[in-house]
């Protein structure tokens, strides 16, 4: 299907690109992405790679070892460089992961300002959108604007931040991300103070909300996450440092429901 030219800003300044030759929109969602969540919430917790550590090279590939191994969802960190010290990926991935797979797809927003992306984001296929509260002066307008697409709306909190921060704004988000890590770069250690904050939002969030932590998730920690309430296990290197993908989540899914120690 061919659309209409659409402004592309790249270096040097805005440039025309057709979607018929290179396309940054797919076919807009359905107009609620809440279905997909629901049967997330319902099915109990999750295992959810982050694609950050795949081969990229073999994109397709990588989401259909991953549905064949029996995932539930797919998480896109994506990072600018300027509210974290790296770039990941942006549009073209989310679109190109949207056309792969009917999975649910939640677009980690750590940038800078993702109230100028939200559209395109969810356009691109996003079924949920997740942005830092330290990236904002205000968050509830970017959580509103993001249930009215349709999505998801999810706030993210890095480990500085306490969770007094954000009590205020808990009745607009459908998922609250607590960050175990520093926001920026895979393979970080587990930090365990997500856990006292996992522990907090627990007694605050109702069963309608997805709480979900990211960063240092592995066979060690897992289990004392879900004790934490967790309900959403955000895995990169645990996952993509195995070649085979059913194992590696099949160690979770057991290493998930072992009592951790005290």
């Amino acid at each position: 299907m061919c659309r209409a030219p659409m402004d592309i800003p790249l270096a040097g300044g805005a440039q025309q690109v057709t979607s018929s030759a290179f396309p940054l929109v797919v076919d807009t969602p359905s107009q609620s992405s809440r279905p997909r969540y629901v049967t997330l919430r319902a099915e109990g917790p999750a295992v959810v790679p982050s694609l950050l550590l795949c081969d990229f090279g073999h994109l397709a590939d990588e989401v259909k070892r991953l549905e064949d191994a029996g995932v539930r969802a797919l998480h896109l960190d994506v990072m600018d460089g300027i509210f974290v010290p790296n770039i990941t990926y942006g549009l073209p991935i989310v679109e190109a992961v949207r056309r792969a797979t009917e999975l649910p797809i939640e677009t980690h927003l750590m940038i800078a300002e993702p109230a100028k992306y939200l559209r395109q984001f969810r356009d691109a296929g996003a079924d949920a959108m997740t942005f830092h509260f330290e990236a904002v002066p205000d968050a509830r307008p970017l959580l509103e604007q993001i249930r009215g697409m349709g999505a998801e709306a999810g706030l993210a909190i890095n480990p500085a931040t306490p969770v007094a921060a954000i009590k205020a704004l808990l009745d607009a988000c459908d998922i609250l991300l607590v960050m175990s890590v520093s926001p920026g770069f895979g393979g970080q250690s587990f930090e365990p103070m997500a856990l006292e904050k996992l522990s907090q939002l627990r007694a605050l969030v109702t069963t309608d909300q997805l709480l979900e932590v990211d960063g240092g998730v592995n066979a060690r920690t897992i289990g004392s996450c879900v004790a934490a309430g967790a309900y959403s296990l955000i895995v990169g290197s645990a996952i993509f440092g195995h070649s085979d993908y059913t194992q590696a989540l099949d160690a979770l899914a057991v290493a998930m429901r072992a009592v951790p120690n005290s």
